[in-house]
């Protein structure tokens, strides 16, 4: 290559004609940025730079533009600019997902193409920088290499400080799977096949250049290329050490979006192809609630400045366009590989969960405010907690029976319910979630983050539908619990089933049923998506009939249902949950199942216990029974006959219409009296949600009918509920008034188990007939809840989750109803895992607060035909003493 004159050269002239006025290869600039290549790190010449430091740049060679173009002999395979070096000829793994709608489901990306190749050529570490096909002052054609500094020894790009499987390295090697997809095709169809793009079509931000066009997006031939984000050329405008990316437009939000249109302006250069419904005003979104900074060495090895929040990183909070080797999704650290020592992860295999830890925890170092007591949910503490029967979700891949993430958020395989536009709703096949029907597997079940969670749309508001963006703030995401948080922060009275703020824009599922039968399994599942802040989809409102998530049970039951499994997965298949046996639980039971609330069985004197899956001999007074996780159950406190105060607050607040939440019990272990993790009040402590606890079953507390040393202990070595100290910290009095049910002490209130005369006692315990349960505690040792009610309290056949030895059916593993069982033995039955030591017979159930000594007992052979107090204290059948 010959001089043309002192300064300039013939390649610089020609590119520099080739480039027209002004104008770089990436078409328009925002004024943001300029094209001055010298003053950057793609000047790997000798010559001076005002811009950053140059880690690799030639101790020779003076010529800038040489080292990708040249005048002559270029390299005539590629249709780019003068392109002065040789393409690499190594085959890519390239990147794939289960909502990647470019290609076919399962079916990577074609191999890279068109201006990516060119970028390729150096950054994929394969041929060395100074390799090119025509040196200046050569007077022809090739000539050695030329000599760089700062390379690796073969001359090709360095892997950096932190290693090449690590995200912070520009040698991105031949696997690019956990790099931002190239090489794609970018029109209307895939906007609209994906559902959160915006269509190339109407943006005039995206397109191919040409005469008088020019996008800050441009395409290749309608693709998405490495050029359609960097420009090789450009730096900031105002300072040329500003560390840009080489971005065409933010590297970072500048304000908080307010609506979804993109503001080049202000918008990070995510959004210009990406609109994420919910995005805009979401926690993550805006300085209101994401406005904690990084920690100096976090920012320092994201090379973010000092000083960032959390709202300005936006997208790269969570992800990164060139993450760690591993990663799915393009997630932040996302793997579970190891540690380096400045805190970065070196490779490893997916975890999701990983990326979510970095603040969501104690130890994540990634935020000066992060952990216990900050408005950063510590959620990691939960899933590590310890103790003999501590349990979590089962979420690392060591504790998954598949051993890696199975879960794949997009994927559709043999469903055919809802399967456009997954990946944007974060909806996942059957067959992922363990169903062996839709061709999928037992040991797929596992939990992710993403299962519950839709990180693009959580927001600090107590309900799902609350206004995120005008409405201002709540005290946390999670549900308000007391009541005066419920009356304060929602537009509700007492406590509901309603999902939160970090349950907004989540997929779920609703049951429908065709039978009110206890063991009839729903029939179907209606998928419930979206968010409910989109124009046109649905009304906004909390009907539980609209198109998107509005309760936590139908998140929960995407999993815990058939919805997931055609048969009820085994116990003990993860070190993470219960161990088979606690509790005589062999195998999950179906949620969807048991919570089964028909309408028709609210309130109290129906004659529905046939219909509910009872023997016909006890469908009088008899109805199903639930928790109100639902529905409510229409059993006020008056319909009881009992006093409201027989439940802890918020509990004792419109008893029977009011609802609650599968997490009110499922999550970590809370003090006596209460199910809130922190207390009225504090919210900034430990996190509400079924992540871990200490109790078997995730529960809140203990739920046991042992009687430790017991020759039918459940193994948990804890005492069940009755008259003692330990008790008192019993799952059930969470909610119900311990005094109530337990005790004897203190004055005696009206209870449902009560009657109106003479029919139980007499004389000085006339008094505690009022409340049949404080009468027992009297007389029963060892008086435990599961002598009288079933052992997994979700739903039942029966009134008020009440056994009847006289009549196990199908649930006890009989062909039909109405076998008698517990026959001329004082032994607890023992059937799990709804009979846990049970003792009840009942021979017609009673209207809530007229029972009678006479309703119980048994109804003839096999068992002793004894009833009432006969049957209850005294004879082959005693109950008084059950051990």
């Amino acid at each position: 290559m010959k001089r043309y004159s002192p300064g300039i050269n013939v390649l610089q002239l020609l590119i520099l004609v080739w480039l027209g006025i002004g104008v770089s290869i990436a078409g328009s600039l925002p004024s943001s940025r300029i094209s001055d290549i010298r003053n950057t790190k793609h000047n790997l010449s000798n010559q001076p730079s005002s811009g950053p430091s140059r880690a690799v740049q030639s101790g020779s060679e003076e010529e800038i533009c040489v080292f990708c173009h040249t005048p002559h002999g270029a390299n005539v395979d590629v249709a780019g600019p003068l392109w002065n070096r040789n393409l690499s000829t190594a085959t890519y793994n390239t990147y794939n997902s289960g909502s990647l709608d470019a290609t076919m489901e399962g079916v990577a990306l074609d191999q890279p193409g068109g201006i990516s190749k060119l970028c390729l050529s150096c950054h994929d570490g394969t041929i060395a920088i100074g390799s090119v096909r025509n040196r200046s002052g050569s007077g022809g054609f090739g000539g050695p290499a030329i000599a760089m500094s700062g390379v690796e020894t073969d001359g090709t790009m360095p892997v950096g400080p932190y290693g090449e499987t690590t995200g912070f390295t520009r040698r991105i090697g031949t696997d690019l799977t956990n790099d931002h997809p190239i090489s794609f095709t970018f029109d209307t169809a895939l906007a609209n096949k994906d559902g959160e793009l915006r269509d190339p079509a109407g943006e005039a931000e995206i397109g191919n250049r040409g005469p008088g066009v020019q996008p800050h997006v441009p395409l290749d031939n309608g693709q998405v290329q490495c050029n359609s984000c960097h420009d090789p050329h450009i730096r900031d405008a105002s300072d040329p050490t500003k560390n840009i990316k080489f971005l065409r437009l933010n590297r970072f939000q500048k304000v908080s979006p307010i609506n979804t249109t993109f503001n080049e302006a202000n918008d990070i250069i995510c959004m210009a192809c990406h609109d994420k419904a919910g995005w805009v005003g979401s926690a993550h979104a805006t300085d209101i609630v994401a406005n904690e900074t990084y920690t100096d060495t976090a920012a320092a090895l994201r090379e973010f400045p000092v000083g960032t929040a959390v709202w300005e990183t936006a997208c790269l909070t969570c992800h990164d366009t060139h993450t760690v080797q591993g990663s799915r999704r393009l997630l932040r650290e996302g793997v579970d590989g190891p540690i380096g020592a400045s805190g970065e992860k070196t490779g490893g295999n997916p975890a999701i969960e990983e990326t979510c830890f970095a603040c969501h925890s104690s130890d994540g170092g990634t935020l000066t405010s992060q952990g216990i007591n900050t408005e950063v949910p510590d959620i990691k503490t939960d899933f590590n907690l310890g103790g003999t029967y501590a349990t979590h979700m089962p979420i690392t891949n060591s504790e998954q029976v598949a051993g890696m993430e199975v879960h794949d958020i997009g994927t559709v395989q043999q469903d055919t319910q809802e399967t456009a536009q997954r990946g944007k709703d974060f909806i996942e096949s059957q067959a992922a979630l363990g169903k062996v029907s839709k061709g999928g597997s037992l040991n797929n079940r596992h939990v992710e983050c993403t299962d519950c969670h839709n990180p693009h749309r959580v927001m600090r508001r107590r309900l799902f539908n609350q206004d995120h963006l005008t409405g201002g703030l709540d005290a946390a995401g999670t549900h308000a619990h007391d009541i005066t948080d419920i009356q304060a922060e929602t537009p509700y009275t007492t406590h509901n089933n309603l999902a939160s703020g970090v349950l907004r824009g989540t997929f779920g599922v609703e049951p429908v049923y065709t039978s009110n039968d206890f063991n009839q399994e729903p029939t179907s599942f209606t998928i419930k998506r979206g968010d409910p802040g989109t124009p046109g989809f649905g009304t906004g409102t909390t009907n539980v009939s609209e198109p998107y998530v509005t309760r936590e049970y139908q998140i929960c039951l995407k999993c815990h249902s058939n919805y997931a499994y055609d048969t009820p997965p085994m116990m003990s298949a993860s070190s993470a949950t219960t161990q088979s046996g606690i509790n005589h639980v062999t195998q999950y039971t179906n949620q969807a199942r048991e919570y089964n609330s028909p309408a028709t069985h609210e309130g109290e004197g129906q004659n529905l216990g046939a219909d509910g899956g009872a023997n016909p001999n006890w469908s009088t007074n008899n109805h199903r029974g639930w928790h109100p996780v639902m529905r409510k159950t229409g059993r006020t406190a008056a319909v009881r006959n009992a006093n409201a105060n027989n439940w802890l607050a918020p509990f004792n607040a419109d008893v029977g219409n009011q609802t609650m939440y599968c997490t009110d019990c499922h999550g970590s272990n809370t003090p006596a009296g209460t199910v809130d993790p922190d207390g009225p009040g504090n919210e900034n402590g430990n996190v509400w949600g079924p992540h871990g606890s200490t109790n078997p079953f995730l529960l809140k507390g203990d739920w046991s009918g042992n009687v430790p040393g017991s020759a039918a202990n459940d193994w948990t070595n804890r005492q069940g509920t009755g008259e003692d100290v330990v008790s008192n910290d019993h799952l059930c009095f969470k909610c119900h008034d311990y005094q109530q049910y337990a005790s004897t002490s203190g004055t005696t209130q009206d209870s449902g188990y009560g009657g109106s005369s003479c029919g139980m006692m007499c004389g000085p315990s006339f008094t505690l007939a009022r409340n049949l349960h404080r009468f027992h505690v009297q007389q029963v040792s060892q008086f435990r809840c599961n002598l009288c009610h079933v052992a997994v309290p979700h739903g039942w056949k029966n009134k008020a989750f009440l056994v009847n030895l006289n009549d196990v059916g199908p649930e006890g593993g009989y062909a039909s109803t109405g076998n008698q069982v517990r026959n001329n033995t004082t032994a607890g039955y023992v059937n799990g895992p709804y009979y846990n030591r049970a003792a009840l017979k009942v021979v017609n159930f009673q209207t809530s607060g007229n029972w009678f000594a006479g309703a119980c007992g048994s109804v003839g052979s096999p068992g002793n035909g004894r009833t009432g107090t006969s049957w209850m204290a005294s004879g082959s059948e005693a109950c008084s003493g059950v051990p």
